[in-house]
């Protein structure tokens, strides 16, 4: 499943691709992320959404040159972002491998202008059922977002689904709302500041 929020043709719109949930449909994963993408179109931000079936990937083989669909459209999504929101389930403290996979993804990117995550904050969503497997699989992820040259935002939102955080695809309590809306709008923020820094780059040699 993927979807887009409607374009206006506004460039000065920044992109915000939001990756993750489960195969399965109203994941709390999925939920989670998508309440984070509507905080990040509140602030005036295009976003994207590939969760559920577009994350059911080939696993990511470097030698083979040829890409599924769903490959393409995921690879074609990161280029064009300007800041990713990633949730996961945690899977015994680690973070779900099908989200790894995805970020394997980004392998393909490594000859562009922007290679990887390179200039991207990444926002992480980490939701587990019980507390013990959050703070590591948030490392985990978190190490592989610097791996890839991109800036993981200082908060990230932790959510223990033992404690039913959503009902009928909302928060139960203001607290999970804060938390999700939080990492949106440290993504969007320096989205929004390494836009316009790299427009002053660009009319200063234009200038030159």
């Amino acid at each position: 499943m993927t979807d887009a929020s409607k374009s206006t043709g506004d460039t000065d719109r920044p992109v915000i691709l939001g990756i993750g949930g489960t195969t399965r449909a109203g994941s709390s994963s999925e939920v989670a992320l998508r309440i984070s993408l509507e905080s990040a179109a509140a602030l005036g931000c295009e976003t994207d959404i590939v969760a559920g079936d577009a994350l059911d990937l080939p696993s990511y083989d470097p030698v083979r040159e040829d890409r599924s669909a769903q490959a393409q459209r995921l690879v074609a999504a990161l280029r064009r972002a300007d800041g990713v929101l990633l949730s996961t389930p945690s899977y015994h403290c680690g973070f779900s491998g099908m989200i790894k996979n995805a970020l394997d993804y980004a392998e393909d990117m490594r000859t562009d202008a922007r290679p990887y995550l390179d200039g991207r904050a990444v926002g992480v969503i980490v939701t587990a059922y019980g507390a013990q497997g959050l703070g590591t699989a948030l490392a985990s992820m978190r190490s592989v977002i610097h791996a890839l040259r991109g800036w993981p935002t200082p908060y990230a939102a932790t959510l223990n689904t033992a404690l039913q955080p959503f009902e009928d695809g909302r928060p139960t309590s203001p607290d999970i709302a804060d938390q999700l809306a939080m990492v949106a709008g440290q993504v969007v923020e320096f989205a929004r500041m390494r836009r316009a820094l790299t427009a002053e780059r660009a009319a200063g040699a234009a200038e030159d």
